[in-house]
């Protein structure tokens, strides 16, 4: 192997093949290195892992391979997948640490993971989340949910990373959540495969580096928000700092309101995508201006909720087509932006699932996840057995009500009653559902957690969310909450993080409210292009929960141009 180049940081010399990037932090972590002879270094790490390193009954961990993987260059997809998804961002030369941790069940699945080592260590590590159903393994080297494009990744910032499958491998022609029926299986989906890898990854950078992280993060999106969650609530001395983007919250609420909400587009009351656009294009005239700018953005969400009704564009008598909508298409929106209300208990008390928010409707589909026609419609009618053309709530809630709830592969869902399955949910709830306002524990060992909802969100409501965050308050106190929690929002953005400004380094602003105790402030979303040097096209201060972004004045693209505010 070449003689990485030298460079110095803070007046220390330091042989690093990440260059700069292990200058990024002149405070904290003292680097460290693999030693001599990196790919020597990386191969020893191939040896098992003692079931005792490991803070859950478990099998042992298997490290399969350990690779010194040579550096790579940025490159990006012309069009296939989600605007970060289109990035694969510059990764530096590193170990890379494949493994699986065995089942106590032999009929489970194993836990897969991949651990990434920098040859140059900054002393901390990150843990990423998953996504959907998960059954993909998570490689760790992605950019961090929400980053800037142009951001160098937390491996190129001399950070561990490593990230799992969540115990259970897709399958295909199986559905991604037929691994449910196995309880194992579903334990470590929910949150057991999450604490194992992160038990196993300290493990390995002990035996790596010669010393366990003295900093560690977890950042996730979406079910990556949720595990996030998951660990403050279920392992709060695990990690020092999590980032919460777009959570799956109340798991068991969202299922049922998915497909409730797909339910009620049977029939006369599925809306064609040109209806779709019809609503946002009428959601926009009432609410876009409401800021001080017409920019396509719903900057107050909640007042455009009192502000618009879809019975504004019920047809006339007599009269149809893809210019109005009929009575069933005017309740299936009302439906939409109404909670979920279970007639059985849910944990830590909840009782319903909040409605979806507005804006944002016909915002393209990337990948199929953006606006109504990727979550809620889709393009065709949602059928029994769903489709690939219904929207994914459907396909996701439903699949969950047949494996996870009635453990039913054949159930008709649309005969499905709660009540029916009242114990089940319980147990399910307990499982899945991140809904516990306790942090005391988090907080107490100095944990601080930011979270982030997307107010243009159509795979999960960025209510449930904002309820969360104001259970937390209502259990520990406004003060004692600040010192630890921030709940961010941002407008006009969709799942992904398109429609709007969405791009922030809040890994960051983690690490310094962790480790300088610098609380955020300050940010800005940034919208960029998906090409290099990603120009930034417009940007918006990233404003607390209940504030939002109103202009007053000067240039509309520029964040300097609004004040966050009620």
């Amino acid at each position: 192997m070449a003689t990485p180049k030298k460079v110095f940081c803070g007046g220390a010399m330091l042989a690093s093949a990440i260059l700069l990037a292990a200058c990024g932090t002149t405070t904290g972590p003292q680097s460290l290195s693999l030693g001599g002879n990196p790919a020597a270094s990386c191969a020893a790490l191939v040896a098992p892992v003692a079931p005792a390193a490991i803070g859950l009954p478990s099998g042992a961990a298997t490290v399969d391979s350990a690779t010194l993987v040579p550096a790579a260059a940025l490159a990006v997809a012309e069009r296939a997948g989600t605007p970060a998804g289109r990035i694969t961002p510059p990764t530096p030369a590193h170990c890379k640490v494949l493994g699986r941790i065995a089942p106590l069940d032999a009929a489970a699945p194993p836990i897969l993971f991949q651990v990434n080592l920098p040859l140059v260590w900054n002393g901390r590590s990150v843990q990423y989340g998953g996504g959907g159903f998960n059954g993909v393994l998570i490689t760790g080297l992605a950019l961090v949910p929400g980053a800037r494009f142009d951001q160098p990744t937390p491996l190129a910032q001399g950070y561990v990373t490593y990230g799992t499958d969540s115990g259970h491998q897709n399958v295909q022609g199986q559905p991604p959540q037929a691994f449910a029926l196995n309880d194992e299986a579903l334990v470590n989906f929910a949150h057991a495969s999450y604490k194992k890898v992160r038990d196993v990854a300290v493990a390995l950078i002990q035996r790596a580096y010669g010393q366990a992280p003295q900093k560690l993060y977890f950042v996730g999106s979406s079910e990556g928000g949720r595990e996030g969650l998951t660990m403050a609530q279920r392992y709060p001395r695990d990690f020092d700092g999590i980032f919460s983007r777009v959570p799956v919250i109340n798991w068991t609420g969202l299922q049922h309101a998915g497909t409730r909400n797909g339910i009620a587009t049977m029939g006369e009351g599925w809306l064609r995508p040109a209806q779709v656009q019809l609503v946002h294009n009428a959601v926009l005239a009432s609410c876009d201006a409401t800021d001080g700018a017409v920019d396509g953005i719903v900057s107050n969400p909640v007042g455009c909720l009192q502000r618009f009704d879809p019975a504004s564009l019920r047809c006339a008598a007599g009269t149809s087509g893809d210019n109005c909508l009929n009575d069933a298409q005017v309740q299936a929106v009302r439906t939409l932006r109404s909670p979920w209300r279970s007639p059985v208990p849910l944990a830590h008390g909840v009782t319903e699932y909040p409605g979806w928010g507005i804006g944002g409707e016909g915002t393209p589909a990337f990948a199929a996840t953006g606006g109504w026609n990727a979550w809620w419609t889709g393009t065709a009618a949602p059928t029994v057995p769903p489709q690939q053309s219904n929207g994914i709530a459907w396909f996701y809630g439903s699949g969950a009500l047949q494996y996870f709830y009635a453990r039913n592969p054949s159930l008709d869902v649309r005969n499905y009653r709660a009540e029916d399955f009242a114990a089940r949910i319980a147990t399910v709830s307990q499982l899945m559902d991140s809904t516990n306002p306790d942090l005391g524990a988090f907080q107490a060992r100095g944990g601080k957690l930011l979270m982030l909802e997307h107010m243009a969100d159509y795979a999960q409501s960025p209510f449930a969310g904002i309820r969360y965050y104001e259970s937390v308050v209502a259990r520990m106190g406004r003060d004692n909450v600040d010192r630890f929690m921030r709940l961010y929002t941002a407008p006009g953005v969709d799942h992904v993080g398109a429609g709007a400004p969405a791009n922030v380094d809040m890994l960051g602003a983690l690490a310094d409210w962790v480790e300088r105790g610098r609380a955020p402030g300050g940010l800005q979303l940034a919208e960029q292009e998906v090409q290099p040097p990603f120009r930034v096209v417009r940007s918006r201060p990233l404003c607390e929960w209940p504030l939002w972004p109103r202009y007053t004045g000067g240039e509309a693209s520029q964040a300097g141009s609004f004040q966050c505010s009620r």
